[in-house]
């Protein structure tokens, strides 16, 4: 890279003074000549060589100095040191440097032809003077914008790690240049070449085509097609990356990132747009951590309408499971084991609530509830809830090696942000949330694993509620009413078929009631009574 630099700008430096050298010495040769265009009059004139001579020093030293300059930032570039302060200073100051170079390029260009020249007078000097002035202006545009392209490569290491936060090289500047070169430079040489003839300092037209007008005409047009095109692609290159940027986090790439090259106001914009995207990678980020721990329907409404408490009464299905002799299990087995059974276990259960289209709204060690019809209003709720506890109780059989137990419950909760300003959770609170609880206690105790309340069954459609059979009835702890339990007929079997029989699980209903110890999945005899 920093061969190819080096290269291109000193290509760059040559071959932008010789085109400007050309120009001007046709110029030169034609305002002096009555605006003759022939060989003798142009390179046959005296004061060719002198002309061709200042042409010549200033190109070189101008490609001499304009290397030496820029040799530092290629060598530290190379080098591969971090930038300082100083570093990143004369890095952004490149394009100002090489100007100053080109002029005083063509500073030494005035003084050889004046050392060249034979007979050299005072107004052919300050003519050829004023002809290099005008040559000088050019360059030093066309070079301040070919330099500030080249050394792109060099801002990008040096703004890395901090970046143009202010305007150095704006984009009026280049719009000056473009002006100077294509306007204000061939508008000031027709204006000084009529006043010089109106003086009698330069001879009249000697011909039927001034020629010094049509040449300069021709100049005008390419030098304004040639800063048109530098000008162009400074502009559109770094909005070309921040337009493919762009389309990346459309596409909800957030690692996109456009490299800061520019000192001009597209500079900050390409850091301003870097600092977006960072923003938006690390909201993504927290969503991502917010949802797995509240659920991706929460996640989003929070997002939606900000924070705060509230919540509704609402009509849902509620599903609680919960896995027997945890404390058993762990004290057997080494922690880490004990983490991947639950991780696994949660997993399973996370999956298939989220086919139904539930929540889960609470992992809590060893069990976890989950809800159909909150935060996202559901259609049938309890039809929902039945069929995601029979494919839960599939999935659990198939995939653990660990007894389990499941209540279902359809009702009216409320459903909400629940807490203090400073911390709150999704929550949902009613009596079918416990009364699934109490279901799920009363599967394990009764020899089964899943187990609905009737209310969750008379809510649900025919072809749901035909998947169950009544198993019995039972007053629930802390309820007055008789609750009527179901069990999916997949698990009891019907008249005998395959699987635990309705009457043992009516036997198992029909035991003495257990109360918890402390731990979930630890019960002891309760001496009769309800669950």
């Amino acid at each position: 890279m920093s061969r190819r630099a080096t290269a291109a700008a000193a290509i760059a430096l040559i071959g932008t003074n010789c085109a400007i050298g050309i120009e001007t010495f046709l110029l030169v040769q034609l305002a002096y000549n009555g605006s003759q265009l022939t060989l003798e009059t142009t390179v046959g004139a005296p004061n060719f060589p002198a002309v061709v001579t200042g042409i010549i020093v200033g190109t070189l030293t101008n490609m001499l100095v304009g290397v030496a300059l820029i040799k530092p930032q290629v060598d530290w570039f190379v080098s591969g040191v971090a930038a300082d302060q100083s570093r990143r200073s004369a890095i952004r100051h490149i394009p100002r440097n090489q100007v100053f170079a080109t002029l005083a390029a063509w500073a030494t260009a005035v003084g050889s032809y004046a050392v060249a020249a034979d007979d050299p007078t005072s107004m052919r000097t300050a003519g050829v003077a004023f002809a290099f002035l005008l040559a000088a202006i050019s360059s030093s545009c066309i070079t301040y914008l070919f330099a500030e392209r080249a050394a792109r490569p060099l801002a990008v290491v040096a703004y890395r790690e901090f970046p143009a936060r202010h305007v150095f090289h704006g984009v009026q500047t280049r719009m000056v240049a473009v002006w100077l070169v294509s306007s204000a430079v061939p508008m000031v040489g027709l204006l000084l070449l009529n006043l010089g003839r109106w003086l009698d300092i330069l001879p009249p037209v000697s011909g039927p085509v001034d020629w010094t007008i049509v040449v300069l005409a021709v100049v005008a047009l390419v030098s304004g097609v040639r800063v048109i095109t530098l000008v162009g692609r400074s502009i559109a290159d770094p909005l070309r990356d921040l337009h493919r940027a762009v389309e990346r986090v459309d596409n909800t790439d957030y690692t996109a990132r456009v490299p800061v090259y520019d000192s001009s106001e597209l500079g900050v914009l390409q850091h301003g747009f870097n600092t977006m995207v960072a923003g938006l990678e690390e909201r993504e980020r927290m969503r991502r951590l917010f949802a797995r721990h509240v659920g991706d329907t929460v996640a989003a409404q929070a997002l939606e309408h900000g924070d705060g408490m509230r919540g509704a009464n609402t009509t849902v299905g509620v599903l609680f499971v919960d896995i027997i002799d945890s404390t058993g299990i762990a004290a057997r087995q080494d922690p880490q084991a004990t983490a991947q059974l639950l991780n696994d276990f949660f997993t399973i259960v996370a999956d298939v609530v989220d086919g139904h289209r539930g929540f889960v709204n609470k992992f809590e060690g060893d069990s976890a509830l989950a809800i159909f019809g909150a935060p996202v209003a559901l259609d049938d709720p309890a039809t929902a809830t039945l069929s995601a506890a029979r494919d839960l109780a599939t999935r659990l059989t198939a995939a653990l090696d660990i007894g389990w137990g499941m209540g279902v419950s359809c009702g009216t909760v409320f459903a909400g942000n629940i807490g203090a300003e400073t911390r709150y959770e999704y929550t949902v609170i009613g009596d079918a949330v416990n009364e699934s609880a109490r279901l799920s206690d009363l599967a394990k105790q009764s020899g089964t694993s899943v187990m609905a309340s009737g209310t969750a069954i008379d809510r649900a459609t025919p072809d749901e509620a035909d998947q169950w059979v009544a198993v019995g009835t039972r007053t629930l702890r802390g309820r007055a009413e008789v609750t009527e339990v179901f069990a999916p007929i997949s698990v009891v079997g019907r008249r005998g078929a395959a699987g635990i029989s309705v009457g043992a699980v009516v036997a198992g209903l029909l035991r003495p009631a257990r109360r918890l110890t402390g731990q979930t999945g630890r019960f002891v005899d309760d001496g009769g009574g309800t669950p």
